[in-house]
């Protein structure tokens, strides 16, 4: 499996851009995965989609409370880390109270906030509005601080078989910044860094349809947040709103979600305004690694 993963890191290196390599994916009799970059009798090409799927519908919503003739709005936000949300009242008819311009707030972790009050321009008359709710994880306030990352592993030494701008996935700015480390299924992952738990996913198995797979996601004190995909289902040993340290252990090593093979993905992220994207770190020793295949590097 680690050699499967490895390999297709070599396949990737070859191409001068993305455009320039297919990718074909092969299943023997024996329910064996090749990926080869010949289309060989039976294969299919290969998609790989860098999506970072997290819901947060249940968790984010807004609710109206109705207080004589008046609507009260209010966002609840049943995370354990603040939000930043913008909402915009469409479609006014009969209503005072609503900005013209698009509410934005920062709601705290684990808390709900009124946003606006609304009553009718002409009492008797219903208000009509249409709320159009978007919002983005975290704190886009807060600067990042100067933190060298621990490795988020224990064994090895393992390698890095995709790192920052990849071609093959690490091209959006979710996972601009990314790393890949190739290591066997069931490999101890640890926290790179203190912070608290704030999403976890555990019960996905193989392909799943979430992207990531399992993963945790963990938010720092200065805003920024560790993600930690393509976990083993039903290892994940935290749960949201706890306290972690450098070093804990969280979870165990998988293929799952949109996986090439058994590995780890990691990456920071932090809230630049109602979106969340990776941002440049460094780990605070080497890595032993392999070029960087999605480079082409030597």
């Amino acid at each position: 499996m680690l050699a499967r993963a490895l390999l297709l890191g070599l396949l990737l290196g070859a191409a001068q851009s993305a455009a320039a390599l297919t990718i074909y994916k092969y299943v023997n009799a024996n329910g064996v995965v090749t990926y080869s970059d010949r289309a060989v009798a039976g294969a299919k090409v290969f998609t790989f989609r860098d999506n970072m799927v997290e819901r947060f519908e249940k968790q984010v919503r807004l609710e109206t409370q109705r207080q004589g003739t008046q609507d009260l709005l209010i966002v609840r936000n049943d995370l354990y880390a603040p939000i930043d949300i913008e909402l915009r009242l469409n479609g006014l008819n009969n209503v005072t109270g609503a900005s013209a311009n698009p509410i934005r707030q920062i709601i705290p972790a684990r808390s709900q906030v009124r946003v606006a009050t609304l009553s009718p321009s002409v009492p008797g008359l219903a208000m009509r509005y249409t709320p159009v709710l978007r919002h983005g994880l975290g704190d886009p306030r807060l600067a990042p601080s100067d933190h060298r990352y621990a490795l988020p592993w224990q064994g090895g030494p393992f390698r890095q078989t995709q790192g920052a701008n990849g071609r093959y996935s690490h091209f959006t700015p979710k996972g601009r910044y990314a790393v890949d480390i190739a290591m066997p299924e069931g490999t101890p992952i640890v926290a790179a860094r203190a912070g608290t738990v704030i999403k976890i996913e555990n019960e996905q198995t193989g392909r799943g349809a979430n992207p990531s797979g399992n993963f945790v996601r963990i938010l720092h004190e200065d805003g920024t947040m560790s993600v930690y995909l393509h976990l083993m289902q039903g290892s994940i040993s935290v749960r949201e709103g706890q306290r972690v340290q450098t070093g804990q252990a969280l979870a165990r090593s998988g293929n799952t979600g949109n996986s090439t093979g058994p590995h780890l993905h990691f990456v920071v992220q932090r809230n630049i305004g109602l979106a969340v994207e990776s941002i440049p770190f460094d780990f605070a020793q080497p890595v032993g690694s392999l070029p960087n295949f999605a480079q082409g590097g030597d």
